[in-house]
This record gives structure tokens, sequence and C-alpha cells, in this order.
């Protein structure tokens, strides 16, 4: 499968590196083509590994990957055109967190919104599943903690699109995904990610994940 992945942070990178150690093809994209952190990863990755702009990213994947800073999201919609996606199962790792008070961060969009809803505004005909964005990078593939696996909880309006980033979630080592519904619970799924924020800063320990025990 061919995959698009909009961010060259910590988690664009993860997320395509776990994606090319499934045999995907995996394209990166930046502001620039030439971005300096993209075609270091893509030097590391090999031949299933390439990397671009946004635009070139987005219309590359068969599944895009949201993995920028959540409130950047607006602008590189813009950039990649919202009819890039049209059609095509959307993953939003992105937190809209709001460090303008220093850490912890708060929720640049809360209550009655989420990063989640409106990019499932700006992109009306793209498939939004919200996934990934509860949990540091360094757990988003093949998490290994004491306990068995961790829980993986998503959202979004569009069935298909969930079942196929539970499959995602799958290969990515989380066999246990929770459907929240629609794309509206992505509101409770952002607070989850401040909730995990604050356990880790509290213990100084920021591999830890959410499991959902059940009789």
């Amino acid at each position: 499968m061919k995959i698009g992945i909009l961010g060259t942070g910590d988690v664009g990178r993860a997320l395509g590196t776990g994606f090319v150690a499934l045999g995907h093809e995996v394209r990166i994209g930046a502001r620039s083509a030439n971005h300096e952190k993209a075609l270091e990863w893509v030097g590391e990755m090999g031949a299933h590994a390439s990397q671009s702009t946004f635009a070139d990213a987005a219309g590359f994947g068969e599944v895009v990957v949201f993995a920028t800073l959540g409130v950047a999201n607006p602008d590189v919609v813009k950039a990649i055109g919202p009819e890039s996606v049209a059609g095509k199962v959307v993953i939003d790792v992105t937190n809209p967190l709001d460090f303008s008070k220093g850490f912890p961060p708060d929720l640049a969009i809360k209550g009655d919104d989420s990063g989640g809803e409106t990019l499932q505004r700006l992109i009306p005909a793209g498939k939004v599943v919200k996934a990934f964005n509860i949990v540091g990078n360094a757990l988003m593939f093949r998490p290994e903690l004491p306990g068995g696996p961790p829980d993986m909880f998503i959202a979004g309006d569009d069935a298909g699109a969930k079942a196929t980033v539970t499959k995602i979630l799958g290969d990515f080592g989380w066999p246990n995904v929770i459907d929240m519904g629609g794309i509206a619970s992505s509101r409770w799924l952002e607070a989850m990610c401040i909730a995990w924020v604050l356990a880790c800063s509290a213990t100084g320990n920021w591999r830890q994940a959410f499991k959902l025990l059940k009789e």
C-alpha cells in the first residue's frame, strides 16, 4: 500500500518507519521537497521510502497520515488542497496543543469541538480517523510493555475507514482497538493525550499507554 505521511517530526518518522518495516511504500512530506530530516530518514529507510512536499505526499498516498502540529492542520490542508485526499482514509495522529502558558500544554480546541472534527470539516471528502494520538512516538510501532499490549482508542464517521485503520493498528502491534464512535469523540481522545502527558510527566516515565480492563 502507498502511504503519504504529512510531517517530518518524531511522530511522522516513527510511523513511517513502521509502515516501511511492514513493506509499504512511504512518502513523507514537508513544506519543502528537500527537508533535511526527511532526506536523512529516507537515507536510513532505503528503497521503500521517499520524500517530497506535503501536496505530493498527500497525492501519493492511498492512506494519508496527518502527523503535523495539530494547530498547523489548516495551513497543511491549504498546502495539499482538500481534493487531494477525497475518498481516502486519513489517519489524524495530531493533537491541537497550546503551549502558550508553558508546560504542560492545554488544548487549543476543546469543549464542543476538537482538532479531529476541525480536520474533517477542512477535508469533507476525506475519511478522517483519529488514532495514535494518545501515546508517544516511541510506542507507536509494536509497543512492548508489562501487562500485555496496550489498547488504542479511535474515532471517525466512516465505518470502512475505521476498519482499515483497525487493520493497520493490528499490523503495528495494537490488537485491541476500541471504537469510540464518530469523529466528535476526538474531543475525548485529545483530552486523553493531555491526561497521558500529565501522568508521564508526574512519573518521569514516557513509556506508558492506556489499557481498558474488561470482565
